[in-house]
């Protein structure tokens, strides 16, 4: 059973019949958990020649396929296969028209890996039950059958019908307000005209309420977190008016962010017209505010010039870093968009030179990914490999004021396309044709090597020389606690929480202190109390590292409160790299586990060395 020669990860064939929209009349019953009802799909053939249509699937209930002008029954043939779902074939009528459209319907089972359904008492106001999706990398299929492919796009419409006291949203335009169909439901219909990737169809629906933040945005989100929301993410406005200027018109409408349940895996889903992001963002002091610049600049890289499929996955996230940490830069100045880097470096370092192994495959900017299944490739890798690879590229033809107009043209470019990183090679090679320091790029080197990359950009670190001084009066002190402590409550003062993070990533990753510095670092500088999760997470890594007793209680606490697997995944090794807690890890995960997204569920398995 053959893959698609175009996608690694997907069973279908757009470029023989392609899907052009997709109409969803969708039931959500949350007592079966269960998406269920009926996708309308306006079909074109490529190849006039073609007989069929490939779909991809994975374990839904198929109950009919028909073709929607005659009723009539299409046969169809579904072929298992447990690495990307499965295949679903259906054949056409020796008659059938270029256009056509057909019905399937179907229902959505309890494998269904998209979407999480949480009961009530898994929400913060512990009344209505919750479910929202996830689709991205190759979930679509368990979600509805579709073409999932990134090198396809589609707009779509839904209508959707839930119990009265939920609220729905998608990753569209909401047409009306929701029509009553009975005494206890209601029907909410969407629109989204702008073509968009399957794994861009998105679906969330509970007590969900609303606040204006600005001309075209909303926060949505549980009561709980909506106050909160609407100030730590204030300067959204801002920052879309900041993206246009760095990438062109906004073109999606409105800019609205849901926050999800603490269960959400992820920082943020790009998805169109509704950013998914996670409640750990919420800080109070918008520090982390930096992951809505990250979401809003995949309106133009990712949502619109998207990857042809997940090989060339950078050309989506490394440019999307690259831009968001320009819009921080532009906010709040130049050495600020440098910190942002340098306190990320880390994490590719230990991603690459840790987790994988410098030679492994998966740490080539563009991997091969035949017979992987994308969401086993997901790492940082992607994101900070290929922000410094732009770097070095805007470095090479003379700087921001060269390579920004030169970014605007791509977008503009190849706008509502899915290309592959040799269309921005060629593309970056004719715009710069006159430029002689081009001919210097060692373009296989950077793409397709594995390991680090092979050149670092050259931050600025004036903002990060008070941190490491810091850091390193800490450890030296750590050495000889003879003398007395140097230290008080005044020393982080004046540090924005980017420095605090950086100077706890210092400390993680120097030499060791001893047990006595970091139950003084507790006592003056409190960072287990902080509301900020990025901080807290470094505190409780630095903690485990040294086996700090306090620290095994703060650590369960936070893998029990929130399922974003940049937290869960690392937490969870470092407790099992403790041969004392080993069984905590273990016996906390089993306890827990129902709680996590798929991803975050399989990577902590994995982590710990459990076969799911």
């Amino acid at each position: 059973m053959a893959l698609s020669p175009g996608d690694p990860s997907s069973y279908s064939r757009p470029d023989i019949v392609k899907t052009t929209h997709i109409h969803m009349d969708w039931d959500i019953n949350f007592q079966e958990k269960v998406l269920s009802g009926t996708c309308t799909y306006h079909l074109t053939k490529v190849d006039p020649s073609a007989t069929s249509v490939l779909m991809d699937v994975r374990d839904l209930d198929i109950l009919s396929i028909k073709l929607e002008n005659t009723g009539e029954e299409l046969k169809h043939n579904i072929d298992r296969d447990t690495s990307f779902g499965s295949r679903l074939e259906i054949a056409l009528p020796s008659d059938c028209s270029k256009d056509f459209r057909i019905l399937i319907k179907y229902s959505t089972t309890a494998k269904c890996e998209a979407l999480l359904w949480m009961e009530p008492n898994q929400t913060s106001g512990g009344v209505h039950p919750f479910v929202f999706s996830q689709c991205q990398s190759i979930l679509a299929r368990s979600m509805l059958p579709c073409q999932d492919t990134p090198s396809l796009k589609a707009t779509y419409s839904a209508s959707v019908t839930a119990p009265k006291d939920i609220n729905v949203l998608m990753s569209a335009i909401r047409k009306e307000e929701n029509q009553p169909v009975s005494d206890d439901k209601v029907k909410f219909s969407f629109e989204q005209k702008v073509p968009v990737m399957s794994y861009l169809i998105a679906i969330a629906a509970g007590d969900i309420k609303s606040k204006k933040i600005g001309p075209r945005s909303h926060i949505w989100s549980e009561e709980k977190y909506l106050e909160m929301a609407a100030f730590d993410f204030s300067e959204t406005e801002k920052m879309l008016q900041t993206a246009e200027e760095l990438c062109g018109p906004y073109v999606w409408g409105i800019y609205d962010i849901l926050v999800l349940p603490p269960s959400f895996a992820f920082g943020g889903m790009e998805n169109p017209c509704l950013t998914f992001v996670t409640p750990t963002l919420l800080s109070g002091d918008k520090s982390n505010s930096t992951t809505i610049a990250h979401e809003i600049v995949h309106s133009w890289t990712g949502n619109l010039v998207t990857n042809v499929n997940f090989e060339h996955f950078w050309l989506n996230e490394g440019f999307t870093k690259f831009t968001e940490c320009k819009i921080m830069g532009r906010l709040h100045g130049e050495p600020y968009r440098h910190l942002l880097g340098i306190r990320d470096w880390p994490s590719l370092e230990e991603c690459v030179n840790k987790n994988f192994g410098a030679n492994h495959p998966l740490t080539r900017l563009v991997p091969d990914l035949k017979g992987v299944d994308p969401e086993d490739a997901f790492s940082v890798v992607p994101y900070q490999k290929g922000q410094a690879f732009l770097y070095f590229l805007e470095t090479t033809v003379g700087g921001a004021s060269e390579f920004e107009p030169f970014l605007k043209s791509y977008y503009d470019k190849f706008k509502y396309l899915s290309i592959s990183t040799n269309d921005f090679k060629e593309y970056f090679l004719e715009y710069f044709a006159s430029c002689e320091a081009v001919k210097t790029i060692d373009w296989d080197t950077w793409l397709y090597s594995p390991g680090m990359p092979p050149v670092k950009p050259n931050f600025n670190q004036s903002l990060a020389i008070p941190v490491y001084d810091l850091a390193g009066r800490w450890r030296k002190w750590s050495v000889d606690t003879s003398v007395a402590c140097p230290f008080n409550e005044e020393d982080i003062a004046s540090f924005n929480p980017i420095q605090t993070m950086e100077f706890l990533n210092s400390l993680f990753n120097g030499e060791p202190l001893t047990l006595l510095a970091i139950e003084k670092l507790t006592e003056l500088y409190k960072f287990n109390e902080s509301p900020n999760k990025e901080i807290l997470y470094r505190w409780i890594r630095l903690g485990l590292k040294l086996q700090f007793e306090a620290s095994a209680k703060s650590a369960v606490d936070l893998v029990t409160e929130v399922g974003r697997g940049k937290y869960v995944v690392p937490i969870y090794k470092d407790l099992y790299a403790w041969p004392e807690k080993r069984q905590l890890a273990l016996d906390n995960f089993e306890a827990t586990r129902f709680k996590l997204m798929s991803s975050a569920r399989n990577d902590v398995a994995k982590a710990l060395g459990i076969k799911e």
